[in-house]
């Protein structure tokens, strides 16, 4: 009797599943593979789909209309006609999909790696005057931690209000005591999605791996670091961590601001008033232009991938992508093929040591047929190399928080700034050019005499690439 309904109920889910999927599955690939695993693992393949594979760009559950906020500027014809017309395209592109339009008035500060990077940001800290704004994936105890709080406690008695944003996953291991420490000197503190039973199957695989700072709306940062003794001190695994960030006074400040407030509605429910600082930012001295693109499970496209896709198809001489986690879906894979086939100089920075094995051997399940079309494939050996970077043609270039991967396309929230700039495109250029005269570049034919047990880890790895 009971065996009979507990078969009817499963029956019951897994054809809703199934219907599910076949109404809203995004990819033919990805519903082929996950009704695969829902016949043929039972319970399991169903709890995987539940975790992992919903489309949540279909149900809709966080959207977050970015009108309910502001009425964000539409660009002008200034903006659209930068550069002679030749990025026109990916201007419209990233305003359609993230509402931002390219903004002028802008000055850039890159840097390079923790300790130029966490001086920048205390400096930047310290100056506070009305509003500090803070969204981490990963905030760690450590040094780095208690500075932050000794900072804020300061800032809170001259009048600052702080405000602050961490994953629920990726800052898992934020202890309690330090959550009631921040809040007791008046930290607004709230976890991105945290860690519940209750929603646990409809949350898990959606993070917020953004890492913004602004501070009056003026002076903003984002990139790949997160706040982590690592950078400074990097760890006994992988030795010196390697990352980028960026700078910003300006316009550009305003809308990672932008960004920022929408999130924290999402989490708090309350809205943050436009300051009269924000709408004064603007960094008089300088004209470079720069355009925000964000994105999110929520959004109707993938924009930072339409983005990339833009980018490197655009690119005429060269392209140079640095970045750990290049797991390239069919699109992505077919816009650097078809760039190194057509003589664009196409180069891939990696880093030799990874952080997660698994990971690891996926990125390298690529690197044969990325090789065979042309591709330079470097590895980098000095620790972990955390960057996302893109530059093109000493004209156009991307720094950020997003991966080329389907996690940070599909299922991550991410930012990322496009500069439109060619003294800062050459900077970047000249960076990874520096980076490359000390890595190993792989060679197609020595390639291929790799061992047959590290061809069986890529093949392992890459069997997982839909869910990492």
């Amino acid at each position: 009797m009971w065996t009979t309904v507990v078969l009817l109920i499963y029956i019951l889910i897994a054809s809703s599943i199934v219907i599910s999927i076949l109404l809203h599955g995004a990819k033919p690939s990805k519903t082929l593979a996950w009704l695969l695993a829902i016949f043929t693992i039972p319970v399991g393949g169903m709890l995987l789909y539940l975790l992992l594979g919903r489309n949540r760009r279909k149900n809709k559950l966080l959207k977050l209309k970015k009108q309910t906020f502001y009425n964000l500027p539409k660009p002008t014809i200034d903006h659209m006609a930068a550069l002679e017309g030749e990025y026109q395209k990916l201007m419209l592109l990233v305003y359609r999909n993230s509402h931002f339009p390219p903004t002028s008035h802008n000055q850039l500060q890159l840097l390079k790696d923790g300790k130029t990077t966490f001086e920048a940001i205390f400096e930047a800290l310290e100056n506070a005057r009305e509003q500090i704004h803070l969204q981490y994936y990963i905030f760690e105890e450590g040094e780095l931690a208690n500075r932050l709080l000794n900072l804020f406690e300061q800032k809170i008695v001259q009048g600052v209000r702080v405000r602050m944003i961490y994953d629920g996953i990726g800052s898992f291991t934020l202890s309690k005591s330090y959550l009631k420490k921040l809040k007791g000197i008046g930290v607004e503190a709230y976890p991105f999605l945290p860690f519940r039973f209750g929603r646990f199957l409809s949350s898990l695989n959606y993070r917020n791996h953004r890492k913004i700072i602004v501070i009056d709306g003026q002076i903003a940062f984002t990139g790949g670091i997160n706040i982590s003794d690592k950078y400074l001190k990097g760890d006994q695994a992988l030795g010196n961590w390697h990352d980028m960030h960026l700078e910003m006074q300006g316009l550009a400040a305003g809308h990672l601001n932008h960004i920022f407030s929408m999130d924290w509605y999402l989490v708090s429910q309350e809205l943050i008033e436009k300051t009269v600082l924000e709408e004064k930012s603007r960094a008089s001295n300088s004209n470079t232009l720069v355009q925000i693109v964000s994105g999110g499970p929520d959004d109707d496209f993938p924009s930072l991938e339409q983005a990339y896709f833009t980018i490197i198809t655009q690119a005429k001489k060269y392209i140079y992508i640095t970045n750990p986690y290049i797991i390239p879906g069919q699109a992505i894979m077919q816009a650097l093929q078809t760039a190194a086939l057509g003589g664009v100089d196409v180069r891939l920075m990696v880093s030799e040591n990874a952080d997660n094995k698994i990971v690891s051997w996926c990125v390298r399940s690529y690197f044969e047929t990325l090789l065979k079309a042309g591709i330079k494939i470097y590895l980098f050996p000095d620790g972990f190399l955390h960057s996302k970077i893109i530059v093109s043609d000493d004209m156009i270039s991307t720094i950020g928080t997003a991966n080329l991967d389907d996690r940070s396309f599909e299922q991550n929230y991410e930012v990322n700034a496009i500069v439109y700039d060619v003294s800062f495109a050459k900077l970047l250029q000249q960076d990874f050019q520096m980076d490359a005269n000390i890595s190993k570049m792989l060679s197609y034919e020595e390639y291929l005499q790799r061992p047959w047990s590290e061809k069986l880890k890529e093949g392992f790895g890459k069997v997982f690439s839909p869910l990492l």
